[in-house]
């Protein structure tokens, strides 16, 4: 079994815990500590930035908690009692951490796939670079597991469509970690566009600013705390760069894909939401970009990207950059407009940060209108789920649509052509080069 331990911990101090994970703590009546039979028990793959967020200390199963991922939200609600009973990390210094701040004796591992095998874990969540999602997901619903795991959803469209089939086959909930539909401005956005406030929407305008150029650090030996073949796993090998590993990731189209993967996969996936096309696509794509001229990183500094939608009819916009108004200060977010030049604005699109227009807020549905699902939080959500089987407000084919929105902007932008695609079987009409990027070989023993 490849795992590490150590024989000793720090002292666990809650105070500290607490501002590390950016939770509030509620002090709750004297409550009896549940019994593990009643105790949702979480093993978590990838514990860095994002992955810290979803940690359950033991110091927390008799406290009411109000995570950091939903303040701002709806309000505080009990959640089922859970604990973070097994870490995976490729860094042990990342692993340390984790287990310091969880307390108890949390089980460690370096292999993921050791994770997988504890039985009494009920789900996982997974925080791994991009290019890991998919594998790890898969494997995970082999094992039994419900899974959350960060967003985008995959890295080709194949591996997206092998995560759909995995929760299929073995009846997992998958919730992908698009947070802006699960919070109240996304939800006021789709109850008014949805009960006709804008008239029919026509077009969807996505601005982002732009991507990052990154130095010219050089290539260097991977630090000893760093397991960096593991790192890459299924990606294509390269020597190691600090610039390029540990969040810098998302700027390298092998392991991320620029912002349109990154808040992309945010933004469009409230716009998919709004407009209903959770198991549709475009039928073309067609991306323009101006490349950087300098610096390691080979995603786009510049890019547009056109998406039509057939039945109904509507086009879908990525600019980046691309602030549709002067009037408007958020980084990013979406305009959309109604076929009589009425539109709504929603900023931002991801986690407490996502706001919309005051007539959305202040709209209240009619009698015989459309209902909207309100989630409670995107992670309470996920738990809701688990109990009740049913699919998340971001489950894995919403999630697989917004994540080939992405991909095949960037394949577009490398190949300098529109693209014919065809939704329902999931390629590119009349372009075999083009549907060869749809999947990648994997690398040694990581394949589909």
């Amino acid at each position: 079994m490849d795992s590490t331990k150590r024989s000793t911990r720090r002292k666990f101090l809650a105070g500290a815990a607490s501002t590390t994970l950016g939770f509030t703590f509620v002090p709750s009546s004297v409550l009896a500590r549940p019994a593990p039979s009643d105790r949702l028990n979480l093993g978590h793959i990838g514990i860095g930035g994002r992955g810290r967020r979803f940690l359950r200390p033991l110091a927390q199963l008799d406290e009411k908690v109000v995570p950091w991922e939903n303040l701002g939200g709806q309000g505080d609600r009990f959640l089922r009692p859970a604990l973070s009973v097994a870490l995976c990390d490729v860094d042990s210094s990342r692993l340390d951490m984790a287990a310091t701040v969880v307390g108890g004796k949390p089980r460690l591992y370096k292999d993921f796939r050791r994770l997988l095998e504890q039985k009494d874990i009920d789900a996982v969540v997974i925080a791994s670079p991009d290019h890991w999602h998919a594998l790890m997901t898969i494997m995970a619903c082999q094992a039994g597991k419900d899974v959350y795991v960060e967003k985008p959803a995959a890295k080709t469209v194949e591996e997206g469509r092998a995560m759909v089939t995995a929760a299929e086959r073995y009846g997992r909930v998958v919730q992908v970690g698009s947070q802006g539909r699960s919070q109240d401005p996304a939800y006021h956005a789709k109850r008014y566009i949805n009960n006709g406030g804008i008239g029919t929407v026509r077009k969807v305008l996505c601005w982002h600013y732009e991507n990052p150029r990154g130095d010219w650090t050089p290539d260097a030996a991977p630090p000893t705390r760093l397991d960096y073949d593991k790192w890459i796993g299924p990606a294509r090998s390269i020597p190691y760069n600090e610039t390029r590993t540990h969040g810098r990731f998302r700027w390298m189209l092998d392991f991320g894909g620029g912002q349109i993967r990154d808040r992309g996969a945010h933004v469009m996936s409230v716009a998919q939401w709004i407009m209903d096309a959770d198991d549709t696509g475009p039928v073309s794509v067609e991306a323009e970009g101006e490349p950087h001229h300098g610096g390691i990183y080979d995603s786009p500094q510049h890019m547009k990207v056109t998406y039509e939608f057939k039945n109904p009819d509507w086009t879908l916009v990525w600019a980046q950059p691309g602030v549709p108004s002067e009037e408007i200060e958020a980084q990013y977010g979406a305009v959309y407009w109604g076929d009589d030049g009425r539109h709504l604005t929603v900023t931002y699109g991801d986690r407490h940060t996502t706001d919309t227009e005051q007539k959305a807020k202040d709209f209240k549905t009619p009698y015989g209108g459309v209902e909207v699902f309100r989630s409670p939080g995107h992670f309470e959500n996920f738990e809701d789920c688990i109990k009740s089987r049913k699919k998340p407000i971001m489950h894995i084919e919403s999630a697989h649509r917004v994540s080939t929105l992405c991909i095949l902007g960037n394949i577009s932008y490398r190949l300098r052509r529109k693209l014919e695609w065809d939704p329902v079987n999931e390629r590119v009409r009349n372009d075999d080069e083009a549907n060869r990027l749809l999947s990648r070989p994997g690398r040694g023993p990581w394949h589909l």
